[in-house]
């Protein structure tokens, strides 16, 4: 059964400044529930300025940003949390704190929403089973790979059953086999029914997925095409060029190599 679509976030006539000229310019574009959208575009094309913008970490000089109730020209600092405990967010370089395990990395998601112990502890089993990392809830991020620190930075992302996840460039330090567990990852939150806008500036990453691109290029939107995939979820990966690159990485024989 198809969810009605139903605009969550929403980016209207939106420009910010740096220095004498604008990093974005007139940005318009939406996105509903259940929708998985690549935000694309070369390394300084205004991608991060512009996930900055839709969770409010920033605001426009111009223009307004609506995430649910919320609306940058009308938003109060104090309103902040109120709005972050409602969305996910994922980084590239993860932003765990190190000198917590796995589980209290995701449980302070949850804690910060006033979630009792027994409610975090139950959810939190169900999320890190669910990203494969139940069996590591004790262990230090440092003792992780970076693959697995992106997920538990994932699982907390997703602690509090947020509408929308924003990903800024998740997999741009991981090799191609944990960019693919990421993207399955992904993809399964989002068949959830979970919204999710993942900037990357990889086209060779997203052009085989079917999914949404926008297209960012010195701070406008060049293009906004929806695709149209059929089929499989899994074949979205499993039919891609990161699929290729991960299956040639596992089958390089590194114990052949020279020695670090």
């Amino acid at each position: 059964m198809n969810q009605e679509k139903r605009i969550i976030a929403g980016v209207y006539h939106v420009s910010r400044g740096l220095g004498k000229h604008f990093s974005l310019e007139d940005i318009n574009l939406q996105v509903a529930n259940g929708e998985f959208v690549f935000l694309v575009g070369p390394s300084g094309a205004g991608k991060s300025t512009l996930l900055k913008l839709m969770y409010m970490d920033d605001f426009p000089d111009k223009g307004q940003v609506v995430v649910g109730q919320f609306v940058s020209t009308r938003m109060k600092r104090k309103s902040i949390p109120d709005l972050r405990r409602k969305i996910g967010i994922i980084f590239q370089d993860f932003r765990l704190l190190e000198d917590r395990t796995v589980f209290e990395n995701v449980a302070l998601a949850m804690k910060v929403t006033g979630a009792g112990m027994p409610e975090i502890k139950k959810q939190i089993t169900d999320i890190l089973t669910r990203v494969g990392l139940y069996h590591k809830r004790y262990d230090y991020p440092p003792a992780l790979s970076g693959g697995e620190q992106q997920r538990v930075a994932i699982a907390r992302a997703v602690a509090n059953r947020p509408a929308i996840l924003f990903a800024d460039e998740p997999t741009g330090n991981l090799d191609p086999v944990a960019t693919k567990n990421i993207l399955e990852l992904l993809f399964k939150i989002n068949a959830g029914g979970t919204a999710v806008l993942m900037a990357t500036h990889d086209i060779e990453l997203v052009r085989s997925f079917g999914q949404r691109i926008i297209y960012l290029e010195e701070g406008r939107v060049a293009l906004d095409k929806e695709m149209i995939f059929v089929g499989d979820i899994r074949d979205r990966i499993g039919g891609s060029s990161v699929s290729e690159s991960a299956s040639r990485l596992s089958e390089y024989d590194i114990t052949g190599g020279e020695e670090e």
